[in-house]
């Protein structure tokens, strides 16, 4: 992971003129402190500092599935000192599964680079009388309306991986979005919600410690960091596969 940040600290600054950058740069998060998105950031951005010779400041502008935080880096000035590091869930998906945005990506947005592309992991709360995903689909099923699943925020991936789960395998589990992945983890971790489907270098801490339960990872094959989880395709539902990406995105009329 750090070999990855350190081969993308170049592209920007490169791309860009020469006397950029005469002052620190903004990165936009558009999620809250502690999630998926504002780690892997404060890892690029601790490795821009000294190839840029500018410090690079996190700012978390979480709200509405990362739409706020996306909608006030596209709306900065087009000079390269902001960026957004932003998600699948917010380019990708949201356009989609949101009826209005404050913002075009095809016309607002320009993508610097693909930083990083991640695995999911369902995973459950111990207290969960379930040890496999067969066993929560039975429990599901003997117990409609009474499982339910966090998510990062509806329409995202987070939350539509748990709808594709619900569809495919025909049970009834209550959707609980939060502002963001770190609560819904946090909430998790408490029981407050009892199942999940997110990044797994999010969870994995949490699996490895006995805090949460992994039944299953959402992508094509095993992860080396849980050989032992099998994947949903493994599982008998091919159908419920999804992983995540992170990328930096600038204003579309920044200069290159």
């Amino acid at each position: 992971m750090k070999r990855l940040f350190v081969s993308l600290l170049f592209v920007p600054a490169l791309a860009l003129a020469q006397a950029y950058p005469s002052k620190p740069v903004r990165m936009i998060v558009p999620f809250p402190p502690g999630g998926p998105a504002d780690i892997f950031a404060r890892g690029l951005a601790q490795g821009m500092h000294e190839p840029l010779g500018q410090p690079v400041v996190i700012e978390n502008i979480g709200g509405v599935g990362g739409v706020l935080g996306v909608d006030r880096a596209l709306k900065s000035a087009p000079d390269g000192y902001t960026l957004g590091f932003n998600s699948g869930s917010t380019l990708s998906i949201a356009p989609y599964s949101l009826t209005k945005l404050p913002y075009d990506v095809k016309k607002d947005a320009a993508l610097i680079t693909l930083v990083v592309r991640v695995p999911e992991v369902l995973a459950v709360h111990p207290s969960l009388p379930v040890t496999s995903l067969p066993e929560l689909i039975a429990y599901a099923k003997a117990n409609p309306g009474k499982v339910n699943f966090g998510s990062a925020g509806g329409g995202s991936i987070t939350h539509l991986a748990g709808e594709l789960l619900k569809a495919e395998a025909k049970v009834d589990l209550v959707h609980v979005p939060y502002k963001g992945a770190a609560p819904a983890v946090n909430d998790l971790l408490g029981g407050q919600v009892q199942m999940g489907i997110f990044d797994v270098p999010v969870l994995l801490g949490h699996i490895r410690a006995g805090k949460l339960k992994a039944l299953a990872v959402t992508s094509a094959t095993r992860t080396q960091s849980l050989p032992d989880v099998p994947t949903t395709a493994e599982m008998s539902y091919p159908s419920v596969t999804s992983d995540n990406w992170y990328g930096l995105v600038v204003p579309a009329a920044t200069p290159a």
